[in-house]
């Protein structure tokens, strides 16, 4: 894929026969923009995905990250976990801004934050991510035309940023702990890594 066709970070390309498109998988802690008529994928459990696209040209993009664990801070906005969430979201704007989207026609759709690993239940991880995705969107007047969060179960989630459509798998039962480990090997790298440094928008 040209990169100056489609600017990304993920680590999975596939040809989805389903669907009949290309497709991007993305892991936590990455993103992909595209202005193509193609699929992103990816599976949330406690951690939380945007997708967000320009609802004219539909250049769009989805990103997927988790919120580290913060001191009894989560409703702080200038928290450790608040600037690395915020750093998640805007780096996704960036780039979508960068390949021509427009500010002003930007629309979301926000999914994950379940409730599905025991070791986050106490923490609250999934239901922070939601709470956090909700209040920084209103913030930045970026309308969300639709959501799927919170609930008990982890999401497979297709997004088509050339005409906007997502389709959500809920998946009631998990054959292997796959994505347990994932989202528990993310929040530990997130422990031990320093806060991301501020992305301005524009």
């Amino acid at each position: 894929m040209n990169p100056a066709i489609a600017e990304q970070l993920a680590s999975n390309f596939y040809y989805d026969r389903t669907f009949d498109k290309d497709a991007a998988k993305i892991l936590p802690g990455e993103f992909y923009c595209t202005n193509q008529d193609m699929l992103i994928v990816t599976v949330l459990g406690s951690c939380v995905s945007a997708c967000i696209r320009d609802r004219v040209s539909g250049i769009g993009g989805m990103n997927h990250f988790m919120l580290p664990e913060g001191k009894g801070d989560a409703d702080n906005p200038v928290s450790e976990s608040m600037r690395y969430g915020t750093y998640a979201m805007e780096i996704l704007i960036n780039q979508l801004l960068k390949m021509g989207a427009r500010r002003e026609q930007l629309e979301a759709k926000i999914f994950g934050g379940g409730n599905v690993l025991r070791s986050f239940t106490a923490l609250n991880v999934g239901e922070r991510n939601a709470t956090f995705v909700r209040k920084f969107l209103a913030a930045e007047k970026i309308r969300v035309v639709g959501e799927d969060l919170n609930d008990v179960y982890p999401r497979k989630v297709y997004f088509f940023p050339h005409t906007g459509k997502v389709l959500v798998k809920k998946l009631r039962q998990l054959n292997n702990h796959t994505l347990v480990k994932r989202e528990q090997s993310y929040a530990s790298s997130l422990r031990s890594n320093e806060v991301a440094g501020e992305v301005e928008l524009f």
